[in-house]
């Protein structure tokens, strides 16, 4: 498996003010209305807070997944989650926002990821019932 440092202040990024690189590996929910430019998906939540609460214990339950930075508490967590046979590691940011979650996840490495992010977001949501 592959050992990589996850640095904070790399890493646990702000997805609403966050600059996209344009690279299909990467994938971003987030309510309409919000500062995001061009979510991927909308996702609005009428309690940011439980929505966020219900998506950190789906994290923190996937497997290979670790907080590196925040808390539910903060309103803002960043988790790794890496791959099982190589061990890349992606990232997924989650910031309480009006209206709902922002969400964002993405690859350290390579340019396209298969579509393995927006699969994560989609299933981390749907196991949270947002």
């Amino acid at each position: 498996m592959r050992r990589v440092d996850h640095p904070a202040e790399t890493w646990h990024v702000d997805p609403t003010t966050a600059a996209r690189t344009g690279k299909p590996n990467d994938y971003l929910a987030a309510p309409a209305g919000t500062t995001v430019a061009a979510p991927d998906r909308g996702l609005q939540a009428a309690d940011p807070a439980a929505a966020l609460a219900a998506l950190d214990r789906v994290a923190q339950a996937a497997p290979r997944t670790a907080v590196i930075a925040g808390s539910v508490a903060e309103g803002f967590v960043t988790y790794v989650q890496t791959s099982a046979l190589f061990g890349f590691p992606d990232y997924i940011s989650v910031k309480r926002v009006e209206g709902g979650l922002a969400v964002w996840s993405r690859s350290r490495y390579g340019y396209s990821d298969l579509g393995v992010n927006k699969a994560r977001v989609t299933e981390w949501l749907a196991e949270a019932g947002l």
